[in-house]
């Protein structure tokens, strides 16, 4: 069997190969209930030493759905239980990496993307679903703690407002002193440095030191006191320019008399890049004003329903926004909510198989077959061949003789370089090597988008990736299809 993919980013090995490793467990289970299954079929249920063969698609996919991501070879019975959780495993997860892949082309390669989706997601498991797999698509953190524990996704995040709003001003901390971040001199009130910076950032910035919402101040005092290497800001809890900014700038520069420095700022409401835009223009003249030149390049983060649209206007060149939080229109992906995944046998017993239908997009390739992708001098991807199994793989420098899908005429190629796209994961039922891991799996994913051509890559309307068909495939192709409903 196979299972035939829309363009994207296939994923979703991990657990897909961990469930094949206990799924006899299921079939057994499944045909003891079940008397009226064929004995032929309930003899051929999965055991621990079952020759169960898993195939999976070793490289991102061009838009083109012909060229398997999955193969899984074994008995009928259990391929066929297999249809629905396979499908489930890859589905979402390759649905998600596409996704954020897709965003990554959006954002360009400088800005830093952050997941923020879990609360918009469908359910604690496909939250964390999305939460892995977008990180592997290209994302750079997530703000899934679980994520970051059990799949080490890196954790990023920042302030709630709850937790800013929940200050009034009128808390006092229970030490608010702090020592020099190099561990030597004595402790400093916090509190009441910030006091002086802030008189001094107001009067530069036109503000009285009575509007800046105090509850705000004493929020950013704590979290500084509690975490001063890696003090970050809120600024829309009341007024950015007014309030966010000014007590952000003077627990900041408090701390920087301490030898710490804040991380960054986050804006969660209102036109984001013009405020942006004009929090770096403060940071700026602050900087310069008292000559303390890190200021200048603190990093803003921005969020707050960031679809495809907002994206490509954050990225732009001068926004000045360095951090992109997405969370709905990364894990709920609004432009295709679901993937056409589907699972087809191909071959029973050694004997092709081929779906023949009224709809020319819903029928099947025959037969067991091999996959390769072939490449020019310059590392450029040339096409895709399938072929049968049996046959004999291309070889680098000869002459290759296919039938490119929906060509009357075949043409010939003559690679510089043949890789196999399909990797046998599981013989025997049984691992063939260590799986990889995350991160090793998100550079390889990358490092495969990277080598798409801008026609492939373009998000409207890419070019169709050319897949051929062997001069022996076609044929079976054609000798099956002329022996179907007349």
């Amino acid at each position: 069997m196979e299972g035939l993919l829309v363009p994207t980013v296939g994923v979703g090995k991990r657990p897909l190969l961990r469930f094949l490793g206990t799924s006899f467990f299921l079939s057994n289970i499944v045909v003891g209930a079940s008397p009226g299954f064929p004995v032929s079929q309930r003899s051929s249920c999965a055991t621990p030493t079952t020759p169960l063969f898993c195939f999976f698609r070793a490289s991102v996919r061009p838009p083109s759905p012909q060229v398997p991501l999955l193969q899984v070879s074994g008995p009928l019975l259990l391929l066929q239980l297999l249809e629905t959780p396979l499908l489930c495993l890859l589905s979402y997860a390759s649905l998600v990496a596409t996704n954020a892949a897709r965003l990554r082309l959006i954002a360009g390669p400088e800005k830093r993307l952050l997941e923020l989706g879990l609360r918009r997601a469908q359910g604690p498991d496909g939250g964390l679903t999305a939460s892995t797999y977008s990180y592997l698509g290209g994302f750079d953190s997530s703000s899934n703690v679980l994520a970051g524990q059990l799949r080490g996704v890196p954790v990023a995040g920042t302030l709630a407002h709850s937790f800013v709003t929940s200050f009034s001003g009128s808390e006092v901390p229970p030490d608010p002193t702090l020592a020099p971040a190099a561990g030597k001199g004595p402790r400093v009130d916090l509190a009441a440095s910030v006091k002086v910076w802030l008189e001094r950032v107001c009067a530069h910035l036109g503000l009285g030191a009575q509007e800046p919402h105090p509850g705000e101040r004493a929020a950013f005092v704590a979290y500084a006191l509690a975490f001063p290497r890696a003090f970050q800001g809120l600024l829309d809890s009341y007024s950015v320019q007014r309030s966010g900014l000014p007590n952000f700038l003077a627990v900041a520069l408090a701390l920087g008399e301490l030898g710490y420095r804040a991380v960054g700022v986050r804006l969660d409401s209102g036109d984001l890049l013009q405020q942006a835009q004009e929090t770096r223009r403060v940071f700026r003249t602050i900087a310069a004003q008292f000559q303390i030149p890190w200021l200048e390049s603190v990093p803003i983060a921005v969020s707050n329903n960031v679809d495809e649209e907002a994206l490509a206007r954050l990225a732009q060149e001068g926004s000045e926004v360095d951090v992109i939080g997405i969370g709905t229109s990364v894990v709920t992906c609004p432009q295709q909510p679901s993937l056409g995944c589907v699972y087809k046998l191909v071959s029973v017993g050694g004997q092709p198989r081929m779906k023949l239908t009224e709809d020319p997009e819903k029928q099947t390739l025959p037969g067991s077959k091999a996959a390769f992708r072939l490449l020019g001098s310059d590392g450029s991807m040339l096409l895709d061949v399938l072929q049968l199994v049996e046959e004999p793989p291309p070889q680098a420098g000869q002459e290759l003789r296919v039938w490119p899908l929906g060509a009357q005429e075949p043409c010939t190629v003559m690679p510089a370089h043949v890789e196999p796209l399909l990797r046998l994961w599981v013989q025997q039922g049984q691992l063939c090597e260590p799986l990889p891991s995350l991160a090793e799996s998100r550079a390889f994913a990358q490092l495969s988008l990277s080598r798409l051509s801008p026609a492939h890559r373009q998000l409207q309307s890419p070019a169709p990736y050319q897949v051929a068909l062997s001069e022996k495939l076609r044929a079976l192709v054609d000798s099956l299809s002329a022996g179907g409903p007349q």
